[in-house]
């Protein structure tokens, strides 16, 4: 137990010291100063990690989960739901123990991470070498830009049944800019207060959804026909897999706690919490509008105008802000070390550097505004390697060896007590998410996104919007 506790202090020692100047640097301003600003500012605990995953675990997807439960029906969309939420977090738990094993090696060489941020890819490039970095690096970077390219899409979707007088093009030239102020927050240990903040807000957008639709009851002669084809069927189901590999982020979020060696079961309380919002609101949405969601991916489109839904398009609006804080962050990192920035502690130069980072995420919402395909696109081609496949293969691979398994960092989890066993489930990952999400969620995903292209083309001007009132007129009389 000694040793243990011992080589948990020694394995954060480096993170201890730069909170510690922090600490005296700000205590030179103000005894008072410091306690706000680190209450709002400086977050690092358990507490914090657990609001950063739940918070980032579902944003937008949120409003497109009832489309998925229209692709699937409502037993597979609650099924699916529970399955791959217990399977992200136990790839998370995965990507935990290979960083802790990645960290304390590097402890034990004198390494320090001194205003040094471990990524993903500094991981796979430690424990497996340089291919498993370059694979890491390109899985996990395109990743996270195709998720704050999303971010933005889904804001402008958003905002849009606020005030319709811009098309949803315009409102994306608008929120890329006001998405880009994130290159000002330094690192996932400044996002405390937002995190809360964010979670704060999905909590009231799900329970809105589940209200307004009950409220709003069934839609007349309402349908519930779901699954109607196989295209249908494992794309909804990809955008469920999206949902829970939200862990792109998890190593991140582990070098901003002061003891990353707690964070084991935090992605599996923050995945039971997210299932309280996820499976009532889907399913209600659902409910009461069926068959009508397959042509409409937000749920905010078809529930009538109130002072509620507003409330709701707005704090979406803010927690996507949030959201493509969490995904363009690592991406950040990644450029800093690029170009030699990483160490640089002023934040105005650290965010010049940054703002090349946005420009093409601005672009590439603009080519692919397809709220809710482009996430089942982006599920089954990206997230199933990058949060599944990868970080399973990864732990089998470290510990391939009798003395790598003897030595391991950290033990096997009292659930799973047997190397075996927890090679058994790795494998079953591994060949699952690659028949089912990459091959044929690959396979129907890409359809049902290009099937989007033929129908509204690249640069759509305002994609899923109702035409004027003058036109659909005409349409009528013709």
């Amino acid at each position: 137990m000694l040793s243990q506790k011992q080589a948990e202090e020694e394995m954060v020692s480096s993170f201890n010291d730069t909170e510690q100047e922090e600490k005296e640097e700000e205590n030179k301003a103000g005894h008072s100063m410091f306690g706000l600003k680190s209450f709002l500012w400086h977050g690092g605990s358990v507490y914090d990690a657990w609001f950063s995953c739940a918070s980032n675990q579902v944003a937008q997807v949120l409003l497109t989960l009832p489309y998925s439960f229209s692709q699937l029906g409502m037993l597979s969309g609650i099924i699916l739901q529970i399955f791959y939420g217990i399977l992200g977090s136990w790839t998370a738990y995965l990507i935990s123990v290979l960083y802790v094993e990645y960290r304390s090696r590097k402890e034990k060489e004198n390494v320090r991470f001194k205003n040094h941020v471990i990524q993903w890819f500094e991981v796979l490039d430690g424990l497996l070498g340089p291919f498993w970095k370059a694979l890491g690096l390109a899985f996990n970077c395109t990743f996270l830009l195709f998720g704050s390219v999303i971010q933005l899409i889904a804001c402008a979707s958003n905002i849009y049944y606020i005030n319709d007088k811009l098309d949803k093009r315009t409102w994306t030239y608008i929120f890329g800019a006001c998405c880009a102020t994130t290159v000002f927050i330094p690192s996932f240990h400044n996002y405390r207060i937002w995190s809360f903040l964010g979670l704060g807000m999905t909590t009231y957008t799900a329970w809105y959804l589940t209200i307004a639709s009950f409220v709003h009851g069934q839609v007349e002669g309402v349908t519930h026909s779901g699954p109607t084809s196989l295209v249908l069927y494992f794309t909804g189901a990809t955008n469920i897999l999206y949902t829970f590999g939200g862990h792109a982020v998890t190593v991140e979020i582990m070098h901003a706690m002061w003891k990353p060696q707690k964070f084991k079961y935090i992605y599996l309380l923050a995945t039971l919490y997210v299932f309280t919002l996820t499976i009532p609101s889907a399913a209600a949405v659902y409910w009461a509008f069926g068959d009508k969601l397959l042509t409409h991916s937000n749920a905010f489109s078809l529930l009538p105008h109130s002072g509620w839904r507003d409330a709701a398009v707005i704090l979406m609006l803010i927690h996507q802000f949030i959201t493509f804080g969490f995904a363009c962050t690592p991406l950040y990192f990644v450029w800093e070390k690029v170009v030699g920035m990483h160490d640089t502690k002023s934040i105005c130069l650290r965010a010049l550097t940054r703002l090349p980072v946005v420009i093409p995420i601005w672009f590439l919402a603009i080519v692919f505004p397809f709220f809710g395909p482009i996430n089942s696109a982006v599920g089954a081609l990206l997230v199933s390697f990058t949060v599944y496949i990868i970080p399973a293969l990864a732990h089998m691979l470290t510990y391939r060896s009798a003395s790598a398994r003897k030595n391991a960092e950290e033990k096997l989890p009292f659930f799973l007590p047997s190397w075996t066993a927890v090679y058994v489930v790795n494998t079953f990952v591994v060949v699952w998410v690659l028949v089912v999400g990459f091959g044929l969620g690959g396979w129907a995903s890409m359809t049902n996104f290009i099937k989007q292209v033929d129908t509204f083309g690249l640069f759509a001007k305002c994609y899923q919007c109702p035409p004027p009132p003058s036109a659909a007129a005409a349409a009528a009389h013709h």
